[in-house]
């Protein structure tokens, strides 16, 4: 009866390395195919930042009607055409920037007359149309 009583009370590591290899390995294997299943989703994608560009706002108010408003890109980015809309309270300005399919520095839009009080806005949207982001707000004097 002695004899069982030692084999009891020695120890035994042989089996902690093994078990502790598996929990690693699983451990690994996890990780590995959660960062894959976030590129295959589509959550690893980089989100387009928008630029950086400051616009003027300028309003004459010498005529009798609304005022008229003429905007110029100042300085930052250069800018698509494509991608920036102007509105006026909310509603797109017909008009167009001077020069090519790029805005740059100096580029004016045509001028367009508001009501005193509204907003008008220059608004850039991304490649895909999914964002747009509020580049410069000014409210008509």
């Amino acid at each position: 009866m002695s004899m069982k009583i030692k084999k009891l009370l020695t120890d035994d590591d042989n089996a902690v390395s093994p078990v502790i290899g598996v929990i690693l390995m699983v451990a690994i294997t996890v990780v590995l195919a959660a960062v894959i299943a976030s590129f295959v989703l589509g959550l690893g994608e980089e989100q387009q930042d928008p630029p950086k560009a400051s616009f003027e706002f300028e309003y004459d108010t010498s005529g009798s009607g609304d005022p008229s408003v003429d905007i110029t890109h100042e300085s930052g980015d250069s800018l698509e055409q494509a991608r920036l809309t102007v509105l006026n309270d909310g509603s797109s300005v017909g008009g167009s920037w001077d020069g090519s399919d790029e805005v740059t520095s100096g580029d004016g839009y045509g001028s367009f007359t508001a009501a005193s009080g509204n907003t008008i806005s220059v608004v850039w949207k991304d490649a895909d149309e999914e964002t747009s982001t509020t580049l410069a707000e000014s409210e008509v004097p």
